[in-house]
């Protein structure tokens, strides 16, 4: 197999990029395997958050040359069905309803932008280096660009785009790829342990819909629509049994039921 999958008893799902010796780079195979289990990952309902890591000295080089040498015979047809996969792929990991993390290291480039870029916390190696240089090779980043650029904006997304040019941990947290840095084992385990104690205290239903909040309401202006949309999904979570929970929990003084030790 192309990725480690496991899960634990808290509710944890671990994915571990399993090509070291090309540097985690992307092909068909990989692009299936994370598919199948993004999608195991999204009918569950005992998974709570997902932790997305890489073997080797990379997280991830982007695609795999030979793959790439292979696309380049194919007829357009072949080559918009090859896209549409990786396109399917990385839309699955922006659409779980989990909280999602990736810790990152080495090289990331390319598609490996996009996977940074779908999920909503990076963890990164203050080492590691980043490039969008597909039009070094006289290509473009088009099926990772949405989540590109709705995570890095625009404007930053037009220099890097074009420019094809590296950059560091430090910029990279500038522009809004990376939320946080490490600078050694354990200050990545500290960080992570700090999240998740964080995450696994609360109402994983609440959590999700406040993930859903973000999607539906992101650039949408605020008008009565929004506002009477907003006050229906409160009224909703209100009568919610996680509620009733959370708030006899706080007012007993005692843990809510869902509350998790790591």
């Amino acid at each position: 197999m192309t990725i480690k999958f496991e899960k634990d008893n808290n509710g944890i799902a671990r994915i571990t990029l399993n090509r070291p010796e090309v540097h985690n780079a992307f092909n068909e195979h990989m692009i299936s395997d994370l598919t199948a289990a993004f999608e195991d990952i999204d009918k569950s309902t005992e998974i709570r958050l997902v932790i997305i890591s890489a073997e080797g000295k990379s997280f991830s080089a982007g695609a795999d040359l030979d793959w790439m040498k292979r696309a380049a015979t194919y007829s357009f047809e072949e080559n918009q069905i090859d896209a549409q996969k990786l396109s399917y792929m990385l839309n699955a990991l922006y659409s779980l309803k989990q909280l999602t993390i990736i810790c990152a290291h080495g090289s990331i480039m390319g598609g490996g932008i996009g996977l940074l870029s779908c999920v909503d916390i990076v963890i990164a190696d203050l080492n590691s280096k980043f490039a969008l240089s597909e039009v070094k090779l006289g290509l473009i980043p088009a099926t990772i660009s949405p989540f590109v650029i709705e995570a890095i904006g625009p404007r930053q997304a037009r220099r890097y785009f074009q420019t094809g040019e590296l950059f560091n941990a430090n910029r990279a947290k500038s522009i809004g790829l990376v939320h946080e840095i490490y600078d050694s084992e354990e200050s990545k385990n500290n960080i992570l342990a700090y999240i998740l104690k964080n995450a696994l205290a609360n109402s994983p239903d609440a959590m999700k819909e406040a993930k859903l909040l973000v999607r539906d309401y992101a650039g949408r202006a605020i008008d009565f629509e929004l506002r009477q949309n907003s006050a229906m999904r409160i009224a909703k979570t209100r009568s919610s049994e996680e509620a009733t929970e959370g708030l006899n929990a706080f007012f007993e003084k005692r843990k809510a039921k869902w509350v998790k030790d790591v």
